[in-house]
C-alpha cells in the first residue's frame, strides 16, 4: 500500500467552510485535489451515495483504495483525521 496520502475536497464558490478547510491544508502542506460541485447535481448525487450527504465541504483522506470521508463542519475534524493517518502511517513502518 502506498504511503502517500490522498486527499479530495469537494467543494462549491462562495462557500467560507470550503474556503476555510481549503486554507488550512494549504497552510499546513498538504496537497490536495478539489471537485467543485458549483451547479452539478450529479456530483452532489455521489456525495449522498457515498456519505449520505450533499453538502459540502466534504473531505476524503486515504491511500489506496481505502479513504475516511470527513463531512462534519469544523477543522477540528479533519485535523483528527489527518492525524489518524498520520498515525497509521507511522504504525506501519
Amino acid at each position: 500500500m502506498s504511503d502517500v496520502v490522498n486527499i479530495v475536497v469537494w467543494s462549491k464558490k462562495g462557500c467560507s467552510y470550503c474556503e476555510e478547510v481549503k486554507n488550512y491544508l494549504n497552510e499546513k502542506g498538504f496537497p490536495f485535489q478539489n471537485i467543485d460541485v458549483s451547479e452539478k447535481e450529479k456530483l452532489r448525487d455521489i456525495l449522498q451515495v457515498k456519505y449520505g450527504v450533499r453538502h459540502v465541504p466534504v473531505v476524503e483522506i486515504g491511500r489506496g483504495n481505502q479513504y475516511q470521508g470527513i463531512t462534519e463542519i469544523g477543522i477540528e475534524h479533519l485535523d483528527l483525521a489527518l492525524a489518524n493517518h498520520a498515525q497509521i502511517k507511522e504504525a506501519k513502518r
